[in-house]
C-alpha cells in the first residue's frame, strides 16, 4: 500500500549550491541531482494549516454537576466500529464509530507505520487509538492495524496509515480537514488518499509534482502533485533573484511549494525553473520563471481556486510563471 512519492532525495552537494546561486532565466532546469527532495516547513508541516490548535465541541455539564464530555475529536474517545461514507467531491471515506471522518498524514509512513504529528499536531489532529477499533461494512479488517507512538500509546492504522481526527470536526460527515496544508487528506478505504477525481492516487488519475489542468473560469493553470492549485503572491521578487515576502502567518496560509525535480513536471516551462533557500529559515522553495510558488490552505479539494485574487495580491499561476488575470508591471 506504499504511496508512490516523486520528489528527489535531499542530497548535499556541490551541485546543489549551484543550483541556488544560479541567475534567473537560464535556459536550462536544474539537473535532477541539483534539486532536492521535499523539505518540512518547521512549525507548519506538524500543524496543519497552523490555524487551529483547540478541539472540537464539547458537550455542556449536566444539571448535576457532572463534568463535560470530551469532544468527538478526543483522543480519549475510541474509534469503535468503523465504517465507508461518501463526502461531496471527496468520495469514499472511512468514519469512526461516531461518523466522524479520519485523516492521513503526508509526512508519516506506512512502510513502516509511523506517526510525525506529536504535540501541538497532536492537538489539532487527535491520534485515533488502536484499542475497540473493528471493521465494519466495507472495511477490510486485514487493512487495520496499530502503531506504536513515542508516548508509548497505539494509535490505528488502515493500510499502513496513522489515522487521525480533525479537532475542528465536530458533525458526523464533517471533512474540514481535506487537503488542509496540502498535507492531511480523508482516509479511503483502502489506507489511500480521499481525493476523488483525477488528483485521486494510483492509476490514469495519478499527477506529476507539478502540472497543469484546464480550469473553466480561469484556463490552463499550474497544480501540485495532489491536484491542489498553485499561486504566486505580487509582492515578491523574481529578479535578479527569488525573493518571498510571505513569512509567518502568511505561510501558515499559503504554505510553500518545496522543491520538485524538473523531471516530475508535465507541462511546465524549462526557463527560471529553479529552487531558492528562504531568508526566513524555513527551508527550499520552488520557483516558475523565477517566482516563489505557494498552494492555499483554504483550498480544500482538487480543482479550487478559491485563493485566486485574495487581496489583490494572489493569483493563479500559468505554465510560463505568469500570474492569472493580472498584468505584470
Amino acid at each position: 500500500m506504499k504511496t508512490s512519492w516523486r520528489s528527489a532525495s535531499l542530497v548535499a552537494s556541490a551541485a546543489a549550491v549551484l543550483a541556488l546561486t544560479t541567475a534567473c532565466g537560464q535556459d536550462s532546469p536544474p539537473a535532477a541531482s541539483q534539486n532536492v527532495g521535499a523539505t518540512a516547513v518547521p512549525g507548519y508541516g506538524d500543524i496543519g494549516s497552523g490555524t487551529g490548535t483547540g478541539t472540537g465541541t464539547g458537550v455542556g455539564g449536566t444539571a448535576t454537576g457532572q463534568p463535560a464530555a470530551p469532544s468527538p475529536s478526543s483522543p480519549s474517545n475510541p474509534a469503535g466500529k468503523l465504517s465507508v461514507s461518501t463526502a461531496e467531491e471527496v468520495g469514499k471515506v472511512v468514519t469512526d464509530s461516531l461518523g466522524l471522518t479520519l485523516y492521513r498524514f503526508d509526512q508519516d509512513s506506512d512502510q513502516p507505520p509511523k506517526s510525525n504529528c506529536d504535540g501541538d499536531c497532536a492537538k489539532t489532529w487527535p491520534p485515533v487509538p488502536a484499542d475497540d477499533a473493528e471493521a465494519g461494512e466495507g472495511i477490510d479488517k486485514s487493512l487495520l492495524g496499530s502503531v506504536t507512538r513515542a508516548d508509548g500509546t497505539k494509535q490505528l492504522t488502515v493500510g499502513g496509515w496513522p489515522a487521525y481526527r480533525y479537532a475542528k470536526d465536530v458533525n458526523a460527515g464533517d471533512v474540514k480537514g481535506q487537503g488542509v496544508g496540502g498535507k492531511w487528506y480523508a482516509l479511503a478505504p483502502d489506507g489511500k488518499k480521499a481525493q476523488g477525481g483525477a488528483a485521486a492516487e494510483g492509476g490514469a488519475g495519478e499527477l506529476a509534482g507539478l502540472s497543469t489542468r484546464n480550469d473553466p473560469k480561469l484556463g490552463e493553470i499550474v497544480v501540485d502533485k495532489n491536484g491542489m492549485t498553485v499561486y504566486r503572491f505580487m509582492k515578491d521578487e523574481a529578479w535578479p533573484k527569488p525573493v518571498s515576502n510571505c513569512s509567518g502567518e502568511c505561510l501558515e496560509k499559503w504554505p510553500l511549494v518545496e522543491p520538485v525535480d524538473f523531471n516530475d513536471t508535465k507541462g511546465i516551462q524549462k526557463k527560471g525553473y529553479m529552487i531558492f533557500e528562504r531568508t526566513d529559515g524555513t527551508g527550499k522553495q520552488q520557483t516558475i520563471n523565477c517566482s516563489p510558488i505557494y498552494t492555499f490552505a483554504g483550498d480544500k479539494a482538487p480543482g479550487d481556486t478559491n485563493g485566486q485574487g485574495v487581496g489583490g495580491t494572489w493569483y493563479a499561476v500559468r505554465p510560463d510563471g505568469k500570474p492569472v488575470g493580472v498584468s505584470e508591471k
